[in-house]
């Protein structure tokens, strides 16, 4: 896929048991297999995590247009976690160049992560609850676009649907996370270069195990 290509329209259908049935959220087993994907390649998570750190101080420095630099460049990033997991879940090797393959899907993703920052927002202004409620139903829209190469509107509405049916465990492994998250930044900041890529990898095995993997080469 092209980094500026819009993405494709897929099928519904294919998400229809997820939709209609539900399924099973196992927060402890996504944890422990992210923590043991993590310690598989330790070097390579740790290595990606100072990039994108780095990349947030420098343009946190740059002022107004360092804010939209780096919007621009979350996404992609953020999605490059994703993929390494994916790599790892499909028994493929992983190379350190995998986690920049985020942004093959740059328009996509950035489109993405325009519209929920804004309906997020928006809902949160209003009454918050709202704004909770997309913030949590958008949880695989950025693997959605890797994995099906989607279109940014059918991702987020895809997400939203299939979280929708186990909405309050889906909120339950965000709350998780975002404690382990809190944990790492308590610990003088450096802990986040583990709880980061753990909780990126555990989003992603969540994926598998919910949704299933799609594609094979990302």
């Amino acid at each position: 896929m092209a980094a500026f290509d819009f993405g494709i329209k897929v099928d519904p259908d294919l998400f229809e048991r997820q939709i209609k049935e539900g399924y099973e959220v196992k927060v402890s087993e996504y944890l422990r297999q992210g923590w043991e994907m993590f310690q598989q390649n330790i070097g390579e998570f740790i290595g990606f995590t100072l990039i994108v750190f780095a990349i947030s101080a420098v343009s946190s420095m740059l002022h107004g247009g360092g804010s939209f630099i780096f919007s621009s460049l979350a996404a992609p990033l953020y999605a490059g976690f994703g993929i390494a997991a994916f790599k790892r879940l499909s028994g493929q090797q992983l190379q350190f160049s995998d986690f920049f393959k985020g942004f093959n899907y740059f328009l996509p993703l950035f489109l993405a992560g325009l519209a929920m920052g804004l309906l997020v927002a928006v809902g949160l202004v209003l009454l918050i609850l709202p704004g909770i409620y997309l913030a949590v139903g958008y949880s695989f829209v950025m693997l959605l676009i890797v994995d099906y190469r989607m279109e940014f509107w059918q991702a987020m509405e895809t997400s939203r649907k299939i979280v929708a049916k186990q909405w309050f465990a889906i909120f339950w492994l965000a709350i998780v996370l975002g404690l382990l998250n809190l944990c790492g930044a308590l610990a003088l900041g450096v802990g986040l270069l583990v709880t980061v890529p753990v909780s990126s990898c555990a989003v992603a095995i969540a994926y598998k195990d919910i949704i299933g993997l799609h594609s094979s080469d990302w």
